[in-house]
């Protein structure tokens, strides 16, 4: 028996209706989506580590995922794990002809757009089976986090021209946002706030693609580079036993200029 075919099964005896684990056996799509989504950033965060051992532990669990969703979908008749696996295969030969096929070698930038223009084919073929219009919008997942989505988006209609020209008119829009978000503050308008807030990380998800800047790497980094020396401030006030708790503003500041100064040295 291969690792898969083991993994598979047991997945099956935890599903069994009479033997299987209470937990695994509620389960349902809805409900282990979150953890399936949980798996995938665990994996990136190993990958950003460079953590190769906690690289494998994590692929092996976003597997689980995998496996799992299979498992349920079998139960209800509508497909497989190995029609998953059968399905993205043939889909990876379609989209690399250069390789499978006897279309001519592209280089990267020749590449994206025929990956592109087949991911196109593959929406309008779904829209259809669907019985719908397709749209330039269409598998853009819901579930992303809401900036990767709101990069996404903007990618995908800047593909027909809808977007701003230069990176100074995204700098005039967001300072047109800010301008709204203030006047949303004065009239007290909370609704307003929120939607122009809204507006405001949207139009930097669109600086951030302009700037060819991942925007949720970038947010990443930032918030590891919070993190750090919020708890130089954490362990500098430790050591005069006290917390931050006990500290004021302005010594915190101090202590968060000092981390900036420590980055910076080494």
């Amino acid at each position: 028996m291969t690792p898969i075919e083991s993994l598979k099964l047991i997945m099956a005896q935890l599903r069994d209706p009479q033997t299987g684990c209470p937990w695994d056996r509620e389960q349902t799509f809805a409900s282990v989506a979150p953890y399936t989504i949980e798996e995938a950033y665990e994996v990136a965060d190993a990958i950003t580590r460079q953590d190769l051992s906690a690289l494998k532990e994590e692929l092996g669990d976003l597997l689980l995922q995998v496996v799992f969703h299979s498992q349920m979908a079998e139960e209800s008749g509508a497909f497989t794990f190995d029609e998953v696996a059968e399905a993205v295969a043939q889909k990876m030969v379609v989209r690399h002809p250069h390789v499978f096929g006897e279309d001519a070698p592209r280089d990267q930038e020749r590449h994206s757009t025929r990956w592109e223009d087949q991911k196109a084919q593959e929406r309008l073929k779904k829209a259809q089976e669907r019985g719908e219009a397709p749209s330039l919008l269409d598998d853009v997942a819901l579930a992303l986090p809401a900036l990767m989505r709101a990069e996404k988006l903007s990618k995908r209609v800047a593909r027909v021209g809808f977007e701003w020209e230069t990176v100074e008119a995204v700098l005039e829009k967001l300072q047109e946002d800010v301008d709204e978000l203030a006047a949303a503050r004065a009239e007290g308008d909370q609704a307003g706030i929120e939607e122009e807030v809204g507006d405001l990380l949207y139009t930097v998800s669109n600086l951030a693609r302009k700037l060819k800047v991942d925007p949720e790497v970038a947010l990443r980094q930032t918030n590891a580079k919070f993190e750090r020396r919020f708890r130089f401030i954490e362990q500098a006030l430790r050591q005069q036993e006290r917390s931050p708790e006990d500290a004021s503003l302005e010594e915190m500041e101090q202590l968060w200029e000092q981390a900036k100064q420590q980055e910076r040295s080494s």
